[in-house]
């Protein structure tokens, strides 16, 4: 039987101090752990020395280093965790089922701290109660060694994840992208604990479109220490018996305010380990600070673009477009900087009643689907005078249809009074953001102005060329587009109109009436004609229309139905005779002589039984 000495001890000693090179600034904690068992397996010739660490955050042995290659990584069962637990002295005869093939136990204690089991296997002679002295002394030198070990090793892992730490904070201010900022707080804590798992909780705000472990921050059941965290600003845990995990919420904290929480969960783990919170808390800090600037910066530079678009928005509106020209270019403004598939700008009449779809609109508007939208928005303005803000939305029923479900809409406010609404739609639900919310706000603000003066002076171009009475063009515009049309058109039809008998509805009925039925067939004759074609007063009860571009046979059935309406629709019952002249540029011709060819073809229509229509072909050039 092998009694071991003393001086084995202190030649143990100096060999274990051997082993920790400090000069070099070099430390593998698992190097060093792995020679120290070599060191006693060489002196005491055994087969196999293994050492179980106790990890008190996760409750539990585990295998840190062995001679063994083969177990490395195994974790003994919660009963054998529990048994090492409670080992307090040297077990020269291990009873647990897991440790039967071990002929001694050696509990590391070092400060009433349980540090971990050496387990030996081997050398029968020497591994006996009657070196029990020994033994003891040798595990109060493997408890200061371990000791010592693990603090090196918390003193270089400290001094790495601040190096870290200042790495990142380099990284972070040098950077104002926020894709960037999260990924390097994602990089950092998988190189540092690369165990654990990691989430950036982030509100649905965060406009992300990287690879990053992103979820929306949202209040429910399984969030509240989360919403805790990012609610107050400081660290919230989680810890789950059940699922034998623990879970950390570090608020991304700046001096503003909070911008998201990062979700750090440990496996295996009861209770968050205390020496690394600090540490997070500090990333998350230093994160938050990294965001914020960088939040603040993309702000700025978001405001410098709205800025931009406004001023250059309202300087070409003051340009002099003609309305269409305006209404065009702010949709295609609207389109490309707010990412919108639908605009239209309505006209309201004083009691908030929609007029029309003004020209320039999105082709959708000219379309039926898209009253519902139109009167939607309306009726809201009705109620509530004010701008209009909506996420999701489902207005239009039929399903066969496309649904638009993000709106906004900003009424155009002139001297007090609601001139009209701008109205821009997505399909996809909560498209817009507040901010472009507020962005048109103050585009439609800035543009009203030009869009009153652009519509004023429309009207009054308008009333210059317009007849006073029968809202029908005047006589110098009729002119002027005729000779227009002969210099760049095809073709032409020109339609001259004289009321039949009118001097006796004057004498009949009064001038007033005169003047009604005048209206009257005015108005049945801008009912009947394009919006390209020109009805205008000629001069008394004649009247005239050009059909620019329109074939001989076409003017000859307009001319036929106006007739026919006039002689239905009007109040008292009257008639009108029309002659018809035509162009083309086989046979090309000048103003004077298309008026006179439809005046000979009027006259002979008066002098044949009136209520008719002729026609006089034949071009005679002067």
């Amino acid at each position: 039987m092998r009694f071991l000495t003393d001086k084995s001890i202190e030649t143990l000693k100096s060999q274990f101090f051997d082993l920790i090179d400090t000069e070099s600034g070099a430390f593998h904690y698992q190097n060093v752990l792995k020679t120290m068992l070599e060191t006693i397996q060489k002196m005491l010739d055994l087969d196999e020395v293994t050492l179980f660490i106790c990890q008190a955050w996760k409750n539990q042995f585990s295998i840190e280093v062995s001679t063994n290659e083969n177990i490395i990584g195994v974790t003994p069962s919660n009963d054998s965790s529990d048994w090492l637990s409670s080992l307090k002295t040297i077990d020269f005869s291990p009873t647990n089922m897991n440790f039967k093939d071990y002929q001694v136990l050696i509990p590391l204690v070092k400060s009433g701290r349980n540090l971990g089991v050496l387990c030996l296997k081997g050398n029968q002679s020497s591994i006996t109660p009657f070196n029990q002295e020994w033994f003891e002394q040798f595990a109060i030198v493997c408890s200061s060694f371990v000791q010592k070990a693990q603090e090196l090793y918390k003193i270089v892992m400290e001094e790495k994840r601040y190096k870290q730490l200042f790495r990142v904070n380099e990284k972070f201010h040098s950077t104002m992208d926020m894709d960037a900022v999260l990924g390097e707080i994602i990089y950092t804590l998988q190189e540092v604990y690369p165990s654990f798992t990691y989430y950036l909780m982030l509100s649905h705000d965060n406009d992300n479109h990287s690879e990053l472990p992103i979820k929306d921050l949202e209040y429910d059941s399984e969030n509240i220490a989360a919403m805790e965290a990012y609610v107050t600003g400081t660290i919230q845990m989680e810890d789950s018996l059940n699922e034998r995990r623990s879970v950390l919420y570090a608020p991304l904290k700046g001096k503003q305010g909070v911008y998201g929480v990062l979700q750090v969960i440990a496996p295996d783990t009861l209770t968050f380990p205390s020496n690394e919170v600090e540490f997070i808390k500090l990333l998350a800090n230093t994160a938050g600070s990294a965001l914020e600037n960088a939040q603040l910066y993309q702000q700025s530079k978001r405001l410098i673009a709205d800025l931009q678009l406004i001023n250059e928005t309202s300087h070409r509106l003051n340009s002099n477009l003609r309305l269409t020209e305006t209404m065009s270019y702010m949709t295609e403004q609207i389109v490309q900087s707010f990412d919108a598939e639908e605009v239209c700008f309505v006209l309201l009449s004083p009691d908030l009643r929609p007029i029309s779809v003004l020209a320039g609109s999105t082709p959708f508007f000219d379309t039926e689907a898209s009253m519902a939208y139109v009167q939607y928005v309306v009726d809201r303005l009705k109620k509530e005078h004010d701008s209009i803000f909506i996420g999701d939305v489902e207005i239009n029923h039929n399903h066969d249809v496309k649904q638009y479900r993000s709106i906004m809409a900003v009424p155009m406010v002139q001297s007090a009074v609601i001139k009209g609404i701008a109205l821009v739609m997505h399909t996809e639900p909560y498209h817009f953001s507040f901010e472009t919310f507020k962005l048109m706000q103050s585009l439609i603000h800035h543009s009203t102005l030009a869009f009153t003066n652009s519509m004023l002076r429309e009207e009054l171009e308008k009333m210059v060329v317009t007849d006073h009475l029968t809202k029908l063009y005047s006589r110098n515009y009729l002119d002027t587009r005729v000779h227009e049309s002969l210099d760049e058109d095809q073709q032409g039809t020109f339609l001259l109109i004289d009321i039949d008998n009118f001097k006796g509805v004057n004498d009949k009925y009064g001038h007033q009436v005169g003047d009604e039925i005048l209206i009257q067939v005015a108005d049945i004759i801008k009912s009947n004609i394009r919006e390209s074609d020109i009805g205008a007063r000629w001069g008394g009860e004649e009247l005239a229309v050009y059909l620019p571009r329109i074939p001989l046979e076409v003017g000859i059935s307009i001319a036929n139905r106006l007739v026919d309406k006039v002689r239905e629709l009007s109040k008292p019952s009257i008639t009108i005779s029309c002659g018809v002249s035509y162009w083309n540029v086989d046979n090309p011709d000048n103003f004077t002589n298309l008026f006179k060819r439809a005046d000979t073809a009027l006259y002979v229509a008066k002098d044949t039984g009136k209520d008719r229509v002729v026609v006089q072909e034949n071009i005679t050039s002067q």
